[in-house]
């Protein structure tokens, strides 16, 4: 997998995860607070903000883990 992907990879699961611990209805077993959805939230947020500048923190540590940028 390239960075892309596991960028994408990680995105997803943090929301997903940001949403199961933080909305908070009746048939719920995983809430803890809802301000897991700050998570949610802030990878919205980031990526929002890569997609004007082409900055991400997360694909400068893949980078450095030594992950390949193209296939």
């Amino acid at each position: 997998m390239i960075i892309s992907d596991w960028i994408h990879v990680f995105a997803g699961s943090f929301i997903l995860l940001s949403l199961a611990l933080g909305v908070d209805i009746p048939s719920n077993p995983l809430f803890v607070s809802r301000l897991w959805l700050l998570l949610a939230a802030f990878v919205g947020a980031n990526l929002l903000q890569f997609g004007f500048t082409k900055f991400c923190p997360l694909a400068l540590i893949l980078k450095k883990l030594g992950v390949p940028e193209s296939r």
